[in-house]
């Protein structure tokens, strides 16, 4: 017996194998068969079912794992409200789109927008599906990264430390969610400049990464920029050059050439040639990058900010000090408004 197109078991299927497609990074396989799904959903179960809501948070999810920040924002924020409506405050359904909000928030660099979701997100997680709950440790995460990318990396850490340990018991030491914890937690080590820390936790990890996810995975690209710019920040330059450059060609490939973990990755290796006394080569690389991330992020994003600060360094590096103060003038005053006068990367941009 066939069941149509439309049959809710046809759905379900579907649902499935889009979300299979991305959790193997697979996301514009899954974006082909999520599009249509939800416009599906919509006609046979109706714009508020649950399962509509599902797909509307699976769709816009994968729209943020492409980079594509705005679409998602713009199908997460109605959503959160239609969560409330029909399933309640504190349904776990309602606490996933909220967290799934706040993340988005985090990628456009809105970052006090994400924790005031994230620090009572984190209670009601606690209180709801209890301290040990997968969810509840991914929110923990969540508000970690938030504090460090509001430069409060201390704070990080001590959400981090025993995160961990909490990840490897309750999900295992190869869990995804335990990988993702062991990197974010490395990462708040290298921004403490404990270089050495950070490296005793991502080598193995990067392993243990091609293992689990593959080679070309999303996150596995992700753990290699991160130990590359550890060894940048160690002085082993040349060692951090071999991993960014094939790096860089295999991003463009999977991820797309103005993805923001591509723009990223031409930043690391940008950086590196500067650390090297390769400025040109570097400048080859940032002025398209800046122009790119204007369009691709916008010109108020924090890693915008970065990217200008960067190429501001390698004019100065160049002795065209003018080109240099052209940048740097008015980046301290955006950087000010945008990231406020106290974070950490405002010492950088003065």
């Amino acid at each position: 017996m066939l069941l149509g197109d439309e049959h809710s078991e046809t759905l379900v299927c579907m649902n499935h194998l889009a979300l299979t497609y991305s959790y193997l990074g697979r996301y514009n396989e899954a974006l082909d068969l999520q599009k249509p799904l939800l416009e599906v959903s919509k006609q046979v179960m109706g714009e508020e079912h649950p399962d509509t809501l599902a797909c509307t948070s699976d769709l816009a999810l994968t729209y943020r794992y492409l980079g594509k920040y705005n679409e998602a924002l713009d199908l997460q924020k109605p959503l959160l409200e239609a969560s409330k409506q029909v399933m309640g405050e504190e349904h776990p359904g309602t606490l996933t789109d909220t967290s799934n909000l706040a993340l988005t928030y985090r990628y456009l660099g809105r970052y006090n927008e994400a924790l005031d979701l994230q620090k009572p997100l984190l209670e009601a997680s606690k209180k709801v599906i209890g301290e040990e709950h997968p969810d509840t440790l991914t929110r923990t995460s969540n508000l970690a990264l938030t504090y460090r990318y509001l430069g409060k990396y201390n704070e990080a850490l001590d959400l981090q430390k025993p995160l961990l340990e909490a990840s490897k018991q309750v999900m295992g030491e190869e869990h995804p969610h335990t990988l993702t914890c062991t990197s974010n937690m490395a990462l708040t080590y290298r921004y403490l400049g404990k270089y050495n820390e950070a490296l005793d936790l991502q080598k193995p990890l990067l392993e243990a990464s091609k293992q689990v996810m593959g080679e070309e995975h999303p996150d596995t690209l992700t753990r290699t920029s991160n130990l590359a710019m550890t060894y940048s920040y160690l002085g082993r330059y040349n060692e951090a050059l071999d991993l960014q450059k094939p790096l860089l060609e295999v991003s463009k490939q999977v991820m797309g050439e103005e993805h923001p973990h591509t723009l990223t990755c031409t930043s690391y290796l940008a950086l590196t040639y500067r650390y090297l006394g390769r400025y040109n080569e570097a400048l080859e690389l940032q002025k398209p990058l800046l122009e790119a991330s204007k369009q691709v992020l916008g010109e108020e994003h924090p890693y915008t900010l970065t990217h200008t600060n960067n190429l501001a360094m390698t004019y100065r590096d160049l002795g065209r000090y003018n080109e240099a103060l052209d940048l740097k003038k008015p980046l301290f005053e955006v950087s000010k408004q945008v990231m406020g006068e106290e974070h950490p990367g405002n010492v950088i941009s003065m």
